[in-house]
């Protein structure tokens, strides 16, 4: 079926999101100058991102309809199969939108480059073009990219782009089983992080970098290398597992492939949940009785790449 429309998917800038605070411009100005920052940072990076959606809506327009739709809607957007989906802004929001395309082609657009890295962003505002007239002519260079899923005993599931995390939702320790290999253990610890390929650049990286930071305080060896996932595998990380009478720490991380699972059974009564690439209003709810499978799903996300 031939697209018939785009949709823009952005979000807020931190400068909108601050005027909403403070409810004017100037407020938010005195607020951010009393408190020792420079509100002009915010200004620049605010009139970078709108004169590149203004971009991007003007070439769209010679194209085919389009229209926006805002980050906090996504998770009650309902996608057509009609839709192609562009996306402007930092990798996290391609992340949040895979989540709800339903395997419609992403085009990625990276409206700063001197901002964003853009590991997830193969386009910018004056190339992002050819990636829509690729899904066009039906012809689109695509990078798949696997899911992670959570699957309950009561028949819930969650999906995920980046990571997964599996946790309590305050600053407490989660509690909880964990089975793997054939082995299990009691945990205590502040919570699980499951990282897909597209993710391991994000929240896992950071996790790796606490680790060799405090292990380089002791260790010789500055050589450990981060690992490199393949796009049909899943790593999982436990954040600061705690070793006690009761609790153990020896399934600490592991490798999901194939038809592998991550088991985990909560042993919190009350604010155990899992929620997925850093949307925590979208979440499942992980409390005592509840019976967690994680592994890889068998949907995937459509990325168009720049034609070679």
């Amino acid at each position: 079926m031939k697209p018939e429309y785009a949709i823009i998917v952005k979000n807020k800038t931190r400068l909108e999101s601050l005027i909403e605070r403070f409810n004017t411009k100037a407020q938010a100005k005195f607020y951010i100058e009393r408190m020792g920052g420079d509100f002009e940072d915010y200004v620049s990076e605010h009139e970078t991102f709108q004169q590149s959606l203004a971009s991007v809506q003007m070439q769209l327009t010679r194209a085919m309809k389009h229209k926006i739709v805002e980050r906090h809607f996504l998770p009650s957007y309902i996608f057509s199969e009609k839709n192609i989906i562009v996306v402007i802004g930092q990798d996290g929001l391609v992340a949040n939108t895979a989540k709800y395309s339903k395997g419609l082609p992403i085009i990625a657009v990276n409206p700063d480059k001197q901002r964003y890295d853009g590991v997830l962003l193969p386009f910018d505002p004056s190339d992002f073009l050819m990636g829509v007239e690729q899904v066009l002519r039906n012809e689109p260079q695509i990078k798949v990219a696997r899911f992670a899923e959570a699957r309950l005993n009561d028949g819930q599931r969650l999906l995920a782009f980046n990571d997964l995390f599996i946790g309590a939702a305050s600053h407490v320790s989660a509690r909880y089983g964990i089975s793997f290999n054939k082995k299990t253990e009691e945990h205590s610890s502040s919570g699980i992080i499951v990282s897909t390929q597209a993710g391991s650049t994000g929240w896992l990286s950071s996790v790796f970098n606490m680790a060799y930071g405090v292990t380089g305080l002791f260790s010789k060896n500055k050589n450990i290398k981060k690992p490199a996932l393949a796009d049909n595998e899943l790593l999982f990380a436990v954040r600061e597992p705690y070793i006690s009478v009761r609790t153990q720490g020896d399934i600490v991380a592991g490798i999901l492939r194939g038809n592998t699972r991550l088991h985990l059974q909560s042993f919190m009564p009350a604010n155990g949940v899992i929620f997925s690439d850093g949307i925590e209003n979208d979440f499942l709810p992980f409390n005592s009785g509840a019976i967690a499978s994680i592994g890889l799903a068998e949907e995937t996300a459509q990325l168009v790449q720049i034609t070679n």
